[in-house]
């Protein structure tokens, strides 16, 4: 099979179109979609996750690897043909929330994503060039912890001050049409590339047999959303921020955002009060809306500087990215920012815990260990941060807990003492609560 060299090949031609952008900053750039062949197919393959569920089609990645080289040939030749390619319809499912609503989540079939894939590894180094450092969802070399650790900063400093916390009502969904291609266009005008975002866009959803075609919002699930969410609000709120806000201010200000999720801070709470009036009419112009319940203004001031006569309601708090930011004492007396995992997070979790160990009481221990130990750690890998150490013990008392009252239902009786519970731990233990060394570097860079 070809691509031996592919991941190189790949690589040098994502240099050039970065090198290219560097090169012409603010320009559109017309020819990029002959980067995409064989060798850029197969990386774009390698790249797919394989084992995620499956598109209206069915088809696996296993069976899409069978005969994976005429796969691609084809799939690259109708994507560059433009008539021959057909973009499917993403199959609609519904994911959890922790506030009891759900999540509508598209799924794009394999084929799909694989060609999502390669218009990303195309896109990608070109916007990353324009893409702001107040920005850090799904982004290459960035991270959520790295957010975390810039906002714990930020907000240490000087004592804190006042902070827009933001939630925008439905971003996925809302998202318009009209807009992105004209965002879109300033920068990237090929007509391949533009012809399969167009028809992506336009692919449809399909649920329970029925077919809509939403005339707003990305292609959830599919790759290629998280990056076209970004170009969105690079320009609606990244760019504005930083050439029309911050030169109008009277004092410092600075912006963190993840993805829809973000966070403004501010020294002069007029500064602050200004933003929020204005921020509404300004995602109005795009067709996005700020939830009026969700968005707050809040003292998030030192108790340090606080003045008695400011409000007796005391120093503030607020989640970011499932965690609680909030002022305490350092172990040398001083008031600083603390994280520890959000309360809704933390009942979330565990409550996925509950779930799986009622429905999986009755596998083998060594199974349930297995997971239960992946899980953990899963949550460990996210939640480890310098801080959090409380909470992670916490929710590994509670897995214990909730493990031990479902194991005592496998029997008749339902009786096993927590002591006897405690002696099948030592057989199979479940992994103690650890600190994320990602974590401590983004802390402590």
């Amino acid at each position: 099979m070809s691509g031996n060299l592919g991941p190189i090949s790949v690589f040098t031609k994502q240099q050039r179109i970065a090198k290219l952008a560097r090169q012409m900053p603010g320009k559109a750039m017309t020819s990029l979609s002959h980067h995409m062949d064989l060798d850029w197919m197969i990386e774009a393959f390698r790249r797919t996750r394989k084992d995620g569920a499956v598109g209206i089609d069915g088809q696996t990645a296993a069976d899409y690897e069978v005969n994976l080289e005429a796969n691609l040939r084809s799939l690259l030749d109708r994507a560059k043909s433009g008539d021959r390619y057909k973009a499917p319809p993403v199959r609609r499912v519904h994911i959890p929330k922790g506030d009891g609503t759900t999540r509508p989540l598209g799924i794009p079939t394999f084929e799909d994503k694989v060609l999502q894939r390669a218009v990303v590894m195309v896109l990608e180094p070109l916007y990353e060039q324009d893409f702001m450092e107040c920005s850090y969802g799904f982004r290459p070399g960035r991270s959520a912890h790295q957010a975390l650790a810039e906002l714990r900063s930020k907000s240490t400093m000087k004592g804190g001050g006042w902070l827009l916390d933001v939630d925008i009502r439905k971003y996925f969904d809302s998202l318009d049409h009209t807009h992105l291609r004209k965002i879109l266009a300033k920068r990237m005008q090929d007509g391949v590339i533009k012809r399969l975002i167009g028809k992506w866009l336009n692919a449809g959803v399909m649920e329970s047999g029925a077919l809509s075609h939403p005339e707003a919002g990305t292609p959830q699930g599919g790759v290629i959303s998280p990056l076209l969410a970004n170009i969105y609000l690079h320009e609606v709120l990244d760019m504005w921020f930083e050439r029309e806000v911050k030169p109008r201010l009277k004092g410092r200000a600075f912006l963190i955002r993840y993805a829809d999720d973000f966070a403004m801070g501010f020294v002069h709470e007029e500064d602050a009060r200004r933003v929020l009036t204005v921020m509404p009419k300004r995602f109005g112009k795009y067709g996005l809306t700020l939830h009026p319940e969700k968005t707050r203004l809040l003292d998030f001031r030192s108790p340090g500087i606080r003045k008695d006569s400011d409000d007796n309601e005391g120093p503030g708090s607020f989640d970011f990215l499932g965690f609680t930011h909030h002022w305490a004492k350092s172990r040398s007396g001083y008031w600083v920012v603390k994280q520890k995992t959000a309360s809704s997070r933390f009942t979330r979790s565990l409550q996925r815990i509950r779930e799986w160990c009622r429905a999986n009481r009755h596998l083998p221990l060594k199974e349930q260990q297995k997971t239960l130990t992946q899980k953990l750690r899963g949550h460990y890998g996210y939640f480890g941060i310098p801080g959090n150490s409380s909470a992670l013990g916490r929710f590994c008392h509670e897995v214990k807990e909730e493990w031990w009252k479902w194991l005592k239902r496998r029997s008749q009786t339902g009786w096993m003492s927590w002591w006897e519970f405690c002696r099948l731990l030592e057989r199979y233990p479940l992994p103690r609560p650890s600190m994320n060394r990602g974590c401590r570097l983004a802390a402590n860079p």
